[in-house]
């Protein structure tokens, strides 16, 4: 089932900054074709959070595409797309690489998920082949911010003084 987005002249979720009947709502609806695998990354992204099964599938290499793809336990809430970078994906390639940072709400907090995939043009088109998800975590966690910060046991003290005390 495709979740409705409220009016098309809204700015398109996946960051191009067009409004979403000039960005992705036009592959989405089969008027056009997406021209590079970042474009096809782009318009994958909204249909995901469109929940628009059909477009995945459609967009979806024949050779690693699901039978179907459940929404029922989607519990996150797709915020914005990052393109991190590519590599190749051009109008003249024939594979490219689509690295992106996927931000969503679940649970009230904010989560991004940071994935590399790949993709294939076969006769003109471009197709999602697979990708690897880099990681995956909440947003504004502390991580390793050396010796001086708060240690994470709670302690208040510095983790120098505290659990990273030789």
């Amino acid at each position: 089932m495709q979740m409705p987005i409220a009016g098309a002249n809204k700015p398109c979720l996946c960051g191009s900054g067009l409004d979403y009947a000039e960005c992705c709502g036009q592959y989405h609806s089969g008027e056009k074709a997406a021209p590079t695998a970042e474009t096809l990354m782009r318009s994958r992204f909204t249909a995901y959070a469109r929940q628009d099964e059909a477009y995945l599938l459609a967009t979806w290499d024949a050779t690693t595409r699901p039978a179907a793809i459940d929404f029922s336990r989607e519990k996150a809430e797709w915020q914005k797309l990052e393109i991190v970078g590519t590599k190749k994906g051009g109008i003249k390639d024939n594979k490219g690489l689509v690295e992106f940072k996927a931000y969503f709400l679940q649970d009230g907090e904010e989560h991004v998920m940071n994935e590399a995939s790949r993709f294939t043009r076969i006769n003109g088109r471009w197709f999602y082949l697979d990708g690897i998800v880099k990681s995956i975590g909440k947003i504004g966690l502390q991580t390793n911010q050396g010796k001086n910060a708060p240690c994470p046991c709670g302690s208040g003290k510095k983790f120098k003084r505290c659990c990273g005390a030789n």
